[in-house]
Order: C-alpha cells, then structure tokens, then sequence
C-alpha cells in the first residue's frame, strides 16, 4: 500500500512548524524565537533577510516526496499569510496548487489553533473520500500524533514529513513511514555566514606597576569576570553522527534477530524485508541520513554485526554469531 499504482495522497502542511523548525535547523535552536520580533517589525532588514533567505523552505521538495506515493488528491497548507515570513510562500504555494488556508494571528486562547483546524480537515476528509489512500502530516508537534493513530485505524497509510532536530520522537512512531525535510532531493543544509573577525585596538603601552598594584589589578578583574556557565543546550551542528550512527546499528541488530527468530529457522533474510522491518519500528530510519546510496551499502558497513550474500538482483542478510 505504500506505493501502489492507485494510491491516492492527501498533504496537509502545518507551514508554520515547519517554516520555524527550519530557520531553528539553519541559524541554531531557538533562533526563530529569539528574532521573532525583529522579524514582525522589519522582514527587509538587511539582516534579517538574509537570515530568512537563508532557511527558505524548498515547497517544491515537499510536494515532489508526496507525489511520488501517489495521485494528489489534494493538497493544504495552514498559516497566517499575513505574516511577512509566510507571505514570501504564496507565489510558490499557489504555483503548486496548494490550498492556502488562512488561521488568523492566534491569542493566547488558541495557541493551538492550526493543530486544531488542521486535524479537523483530515478527518473529515477521510469520511468525504473514503477512496484516499494516504495522509501525508508536514510537521513535527507530537499533538499530531493521536491524528497519525486515528489514520491507521481507518485504514490510512500514513507518512510524517519534519526537520530533523525538531520533531518529536513520538510522531515519527506513530506514523507508517517518516523522513527528515532535511533529506529530501534537492534539501541541503546552508553554510552559515562566518562573522567578521572584529579589529583588536593596539594595546597601550603598559605603565610601570609595583607588584602590589598588579596583585590588586588581577583580583579586581578576577571579582569582576563571572565564572563560566557550561552550556546546556547542544547546537544542532555539534549533535555527533556516532549517536545515529550507533542508534541505527542497534535497529539493525534488532531486526535482524527478531526476523531470524520468526524465520523458521532461515538464516538468511531479505534486504527488502529487513529495511522494511527496521521502518515498521522506527519510521524515522533513513541509511541516505546516514551517507549511505543504499540500504545494502548501510548493512555491509556493519560487517561485524552482519553479512551479505548477493546473487544476481537477490540481496541477502543474515546476523553473525
């Protein structure tokens, strides 16, 4: 069901988390909330716009992933177009036929007010085309993810699309299949600017200090310099590789010996069944995150863990002892 001739594919874009999510992935957690102001008061500030140039969303990519599930059936994106930062979107959007849904600037009282609005559409949707296939959910707010379970229940086969980073685990469990924004065709992540190395002013020549002038200048700086406060929050471009790279070595582990328990005692499995296997568990597995061209590239660079066997077009894995 995830890719017949038939299906039938609805996309639902919370443009927002998205939009946010990727300026934050761009320039750094929390920078879209730490510029929002700036952003509302002056979007052509020479700054600002290239900061907004820089973590623009590529729509085209979204729209392409989703497309190759199936026909289109439709296609919706939920925002305040009003907003400069989502404003820029609309030729593109529009280009696209994409239905622009308009949630005016939400209150205190409904800060949820897209979540809402969004998962109202699909299920009523779902009971309006009961021929719809799959439900595609562009975003990353773990609220989605009761709207991700009612959609299996009903019999959808259901894909989460979000920056990598920013969504929520939990969503990408809940959904049939996830895949990071980050590593669609066409998506890179932009260099940022390196800043300009300030000039150092010319030291003063020093004037002669007696040694209980210069004790009490160095306490006094002492007193004065704070100690230095360990930084809690790790920037998205220091996350070490080895963490996902360890994590999906697990995954494999895992698959390759629950598939050899359930076998009927067959050693060797199919690298089809095993990738499908380690997606069904964490929908969020991609060997491309991971550098790899191919899922058998992926399981022969685990040689300790696994090996392959290929003959002909037939790929085959079994676990070593």
């Amino acid at each position: 069901m995830a890719d017949s001739p038939d299906a039938r594919v609805a996309v639902y874009l919370d443009f927002d988390n998205i939009v946010m999510s990727w300026y934050d992935r761009v320039h750094g957690r929390n920078s879209y909330s730490r510029d929002r102001q700036r952003i509302a008061e002056n979007p052509t500030d020479p700054e600002i716009a290239e900061r907004l140039a820089l973590a623009t969303i590529d729509v085209g990519a979204v729209i392409d992933y989703a497309a190759s599930f199936g026909t289109l059936v439709l296609t919706r994106a939920y925002a305040d177009w009003s907003s400069p930062v989502n404003a820029i979107y609309r030729s593109q959007l529009v280009g696209r036929a994409v239905d622009l849904v308009q949630l005016f600037p939400a209150a205190a009282y409904a800060k949820n007010g897209a979540d809402i609005r969004l998962a109202v559409d699909v299920v009523e949707d779902m009971f309006r085309l009961p021929d719809l296939t799959h439900v595609v959910i562009v975003a990353g707010d773990s609220d989605y993810v009761p709207l991700a379970q009612r959609c299996k229940r009903l019999g959808r086969y259901v894909i989460g699309l979000g920056v990598a980073g920013s969504t929520a685990k939990s969503l990408a469990a809940a959904c049939d299949q996830f895949e990071a924004y980050d590593t669609l065709p066409g998506v890179t992540l932009p260099e940022k600017p390196k800043p300009a190395a300030a000039a150092k002013p010319e030291p003063e020549p020093a004037a002669e200090e007696t040694p209980a002038k210069q004790r009490s200048r160095r306490a006094s700086r002492a007193k004065q310099q704070p100690p230095a406060e360990e930084d809690t929050l790790v920037p998205f471009d220091e996350i070490p590789p080895e963490d996902l790279h360890a994590a999906a070595t697990r995954l494999l582990e895992r698959a390759l010996r629950l598939g050899r328990d359930q076998g009927d005692d067959a050693e060797w499995l199919h690298t089809s069944a095993v990738k499908q296997h380690m997606r069904r568990m964490d929908p969020s597995f991609s060997e491309k995150a991971l550098g790899f061209r191919s899922f058998t590239d992926f399981v022969k660079s685990r040689e300790g863990l696994a090996e392959v066997q290929e003959s002909g077009h037939e790929r085959l894995v079994r676990l070593k002892d």
